[in-house]
């Protein structure tokens, strides 16, 4: 069992950084990759990033790849967001993968084992 808790998010200027963290506890020794994804209001929830805790290899989604940087730090996982668009308005969500599948594994959110509750990032024009 691993519990994942998310901070960091809040009302911010188009323009600003941000840096979103996910806590990890419990089982952590059982995770394998640790993903951010994000849900918009009326659309499906999507990754943004994931990184493998053995290796270090992140995947990035496209259109984030410029601007949002994944890293761990222990069981500290984090999101820093930079230069901030209206269109990254959504719940960030923090999810834990327990076992290695490729890195396909580890696009979609169906593949992941644990889920916090996410934190809301609103970017305003």
């Amino acid at each position: 069992q691993v519990q994942l808790v998310e901070s960091g998010g809040g009302l911010v200027q188009a323009g600003d950084s941000l840096r979103l963290s996910c806590a990890a506890s419990g089982r952590t020794f059982s995770t394998d990759s640790t993903g951010w994804f994000r849900q918009a209001p009326g659309k499906e929830r999507e990754l943004v990033t994931s990184i493998r805790w053995s290796s270090g290899s992140t995947i990035i989604a496209d259109s984030v790849k410029d601007r949002f940087t994944i890293s761990r730090v222990n069981t500290q996982v984090y999101l820093q967001i930079d230069r901030l668009k209206p269109e990254d308005t959504a719940v960030y969500y923090c999810a834990a993968k327990k076992y290695w599948s490729g890195f396909e594994g580890l696009r979609s959110w169906s593949y992941y084992d644990y889920w916090g509750q996410g934190t809301q990032v609103t970017v305003s024009a």
